[in-house]
């Protein structure tokens, strides 16, 4: 999530956990749970009940949960598959005519039948509101939306899009029932009806409730009696006192690269552990390319040959991060070593001091690193302040670090004026597509005034319409390669989702998965 650049999964606790979690749920036509009602706990906030607005890891988390979309990632997988759906296929060999049959005997919460109609309006309503805080923006290729029948829908694409089956497994393909809410507004009362595995009872700024949907058909085996969202507001310390106290079961998204670590170091007999899944969350060091510092490409090539990522993930991270070296992070097909391979895993002053030279840069250079305190994390400004101090430890360099609140941040980046930023990336689905069509395609969403025509008019184009994902490594991979020669980003760490949960609490290791998804209906606890 992208444009929604939130935290890291858990507070720039970051770095890709060994392997997939395998595995699929069950079709299940009860969902009556059979365990006990779970507290999760976690310190960022849910933005919209509204799927036409949010877009944002909480919103996300309470979208996946609450209502259903076409298709939907099983744990473990990347490849999406049928939810609401019965079945959903490409019709044609452009990839830009996709056909889904719906399951019979689909029902909202409310009782209300879920018909092609329900879906034709949930993504005309969302394009048309068109909320600069929603989803829409990832539907540029949706061209309209048929319903030929009560059970089938029909989108047309403008442009081939091998992706679109996982753009509307995502929370941007929840279905809302047409009856409850309004075409041309964003629904203000913090209700919402889905037709998921939950539905929402109460939501406030301290909680959110949810209890089982009876009405719910569809794929996922729920396990427990209900799930209560607690939010702790950024107060990472509230929440690690509230899991140690028993307060909530599950700690989530806001406990601190230190904490982990104590946790993880603690004896036996706390009553908690730290749960480790994998993430395809990423953050990168940005250029700005018209800027007359950072624009030049020996000032980059010599940030790239001093940045010290292992230093990083010890001493500001504590060893809960990876260090990446690629675009595409690794779990994702299409990654590779570009960067590694361009500019090696130990910095090197010698090649940085050469790429300065070759640019006619014999002087210090004067560079200030950008940097927002809490948006990507509580570390953030330490870790901008930590490749400062590697940047000016070579002698090449006078660097400084500013740190601006992320509204201001996002108004500066649009107007031009930082030449290094960074910018963390959350995907929506676990595709190659998703970690280089929004930085390298058109509307450039970093703001830094790159553009490589072989990337824009061949490479995305050319791998948007290969439905067979395997075969775009070639694709990926020179792009890739483009991007290392051409420095327009330089990535940094990838990252690793924990969460700390207490004995007796079950299932949490199937909702940490690149995916992305928080499958509430995987947690248990012991009576």
């Amino acid at each position: 999530m992208n444009i929604r650049n939130q935290w890291p999964v858990l507070p720039i606790v970051a770095g890709l956990a060994s392997g997939l979690l395998t595995g699929c749920g069950t079709e299940s036509g009860d969902s009556a749970g059979d365990g006990s009602n779970v507290v999760v706990g976690m310190s960022d906030d849910v933005l919209a009940t509204d799927p036409a607005s949010g877009y944002d890891p909480g919103s996300w988390l309470l979208f996946n949960n609450v209502f259903q979309s076409l298709l939907s990632f099983p744990k473990g997988a990347t490849e999406p598959q049928p939810e609401a759906a019965e079945s959903c296929a490409f019709t044609d060999t452009q990839t830009t005519v996709y056909k889904c049959t719906l399951k019979d005997g689909l029902k909202f919460s409310n009782g209300d039948e879920l018909t092609s109609e329900d879906v034709k309006f949930s993504f005309d309503r969302m394009l048309k509101i068109n909320d600069p805080d929603g989803p829409a923006i990832m539907f540029p290729m949706l061209d309209k939306v048929e319903t030929p029948d009560a059970k089938t829908v029909v989108f047309r694409l403008n442009t081939a899009d091998a992706t679109f089956p996982s753009k509307i497994a995502s929370g941007a393909g929840s279905i809302v029932d047409h009856t409850q809410y309004d075409a041309d507004g964003l629904r203000k009362d913090g209700e919402a009806v889905g037709s998921g595995p939950y539905q929402l009872d109460s939501f406030d700024d301290g909680q959110a409730v949810f209890s089982v949907n009876e009405n719910y058909k569809g794929t996922a085996k729920v396990n427990n009696t209900g799930v209560t969202l607690k939010f702790f507001d950024g107060d990472q310390t509230a929440l690690k006192q509230a899991i140690q106290n028993g307060d909530v079961d599950i700690a989530y998204r806001g406990l601190t690269a230190g904490d982990i670590a104590d946790t993880e170091k603690a004896d036996d007999g706390t009553g908690v552990e730290v749960v480790e899944g994998s993430s395809a969350e990423v953050q990168h060091l940005v250029f700005n390319m018209d800027d007359p510092v950072a624009g030049k490409l020996g000032v980059r090539k010599a940030i790239a040959h001093l940045l010290d990522r292992e230093a990083l993930i010890k001493d500001v991270y504590q060893g809960t991060a990876t260090p990446l070296y690629s675009i595409i992070p690794a779990g994702i097909a299409g990654h590779n070593t570009a960067f590694f391979d361009t500019y090696g895993a130990r910095p090197s002053r010698s090649k940085a001091q050469a790429a300065l030279r070759e640019d006619g840069i014999t002087g210090k250079v004067k560079l200030t690193l950008w940097s927002t305190p809490s948006r990507y994390g509580p570390a953030t400004d330490q870790e901008l302040n930590a490749i400062a101090g590697q940047l000016n430890a070579s002698g090449l360099f006078d660097a400084s670090v500013k740190s601006v609140p992320f509204g201001q941040y996002e108004k500066d980046i649009a107007a031009g004026k930082y030449g290094v930023y960074v910018k963390g990336w959350v995907p929506d689905y676990p595709d190659a597509d998703n970690f280089t069509a929004p930085f390298f395609g058109k509307g450039n969403v970093l703001n830094n005034n790159y553009d490589n025509g072989t990337i824009t008019g061949s490479l995305i184009p050319r791998t948007a319409a290969l439905t067979n994902r395997a075969s775009t490594d070639k694709e990926f991979g020179e792009l890739q390669d483009i991007v290392a020669d051409e420095l327009p980003v330089l990535p940094v760490w990838q990252a690793k989702q924990y969460a700390v949960v207490r004995d007796g609490v079950y299932g949490l290791e199937y909702c940490l998965d690149a995916s992305t998804v928080f499958r509430f209906w995987e947690l248990s606890k012991d009576a």
